[in-house]
């Protein structure tokens, strides 16, 4: 086991900032908000929300759920290449906890900054490694993003490119992705393949989950346009400066639309109604914050998360 890393209290100079950068992200998508909805016809929003099928938003809420289930079990399959050994109930526990603080508390710790001090504190486990640990499963989220936008681009006519020339690119970037993982990262790749399809999975299930509200909203027309939107749209994720993507995500809807031959005011009930969605999902994780002792009930004791050889590991002699 690699040496031991305890994480500090933060000082009052690191809740400054903290706190300063809350203000900007809340500024930030407050001003994107603004510039969107300067675009939109208020009454055709309306009527569009007014006339939703609930039955298929319900389904989308379920979709996202399901893909959420997903992602947790690919974030373990990370953990178990640092052989970090979760129970599946206890991480799903800690997964939804973490996507409430990143969705609603988007200045302070986060949802990863809990997991990363959580697991540091119980385990003694390298806050570096669990960081890591994380952040590749953050990146295989990204991979499969590019992959389902190259499927799109065959589906695009307005894009004018041969779909060869993107694929080839997605190709050799997997490609350079996996040897620099492999030779730099080894050991987070012992489940590397595992993950990647788990992360296919998941993109799958939000795409379905689009394909619900736009079926809520009676849209009857061509699908690809406004899934390529929001896969493109789905990176504001990266961006520290919004709140859970909210604003920027409709922002590129917006500007997207015109090109797309889109509804723009549809466009952005879509992008809307997909955050509704993923805030519904997200506020589950509200449970654990006032009733941590039921969180901590799943939590493996250090003993059995004991750091061994696994059998998979190329390292084992």
């Amino acid at each position: 086991m690699a040496e031991t890393e305890v994480l500090t209290p933060k000082t009052s100079k690191q809740v400054f900032w903290d706190v300063v950068k809350t203000i900007l992200k809340v500024g930030f998508t407050s001003l994107l908000l603004y510039l969107v909805l300067s675009k939109i016809d208020f009454q055709k929003v309306k009527y569009t929300l007014s006339a939703a099928n609930p039955l298929y938003l319900l389904l989308a809420v379920l979709t996202f759920f399901a893909s959420q289930m997903v992602a947790s079990s690919r974030l373990l399959s990370f953990f178990k290449s640092i052989h970090l050994r979760l129970g599946y109930v206890f991480n799903l526990r800690l997964y939804m906890l973490g996507l409430f603080y990143n969705l609603f508390l988007p200045g302070g710790i986060g949802g990863d900054g809990y997991k990363i001090w959580l697991l540091n504190k119980n385990y003694k486990l390298p806050a570096k490694s669990v960081f890591w640990a994380i952040f590749f499963d953050r990146l295989s989220g990204l991979w499969a993003i590019g992959l389902i936008v190259v499927a799109l681009i065959g589906f695009l006519p307005q894009i004018q490119i041969h779909l060869a020339i993107p694929l080839s690119v997605f190709l050799v970037g997997t490609t350079a992705y996996y040897f620099v993982a492999k030779y730099f990262f080894k050991e987070y790749t012992h489940f590397f393949f595992e993950a990647h399809a788990k992360a296919i999975v998941v993109q799958s299930m939000q795409v379905i989950t689009v394909l619900f509200v736009l079926l809520a909203l009676h849209y009857n027309g061509k699908f690809s346009p406004y899934l390529f939107t929001f896969l493109v749209a789905s990176l504001s994720a990266v961006v520290p400066f919004s709140v859970g993507g909210l604003g920027l995500r409709e922002y590129i809807f917006v500007h997207f639309a015109p090109f797309f031959n889109m509804d723009p005011n549809l466009a952005v009930v879509v992008s809307l109604l997909f955050y509704l969605t993923s805030a519904v999902v997200s506020l589950l994780g509200i449970y654990y914050v006032f009733n941590t002792k039921r969180l901590n009930e799943g939590l493996p004791k250090p003993v059995e998360t004991e750091i061994l050889p696994d059998k998979n590991s190329i390292d084992q002699p």
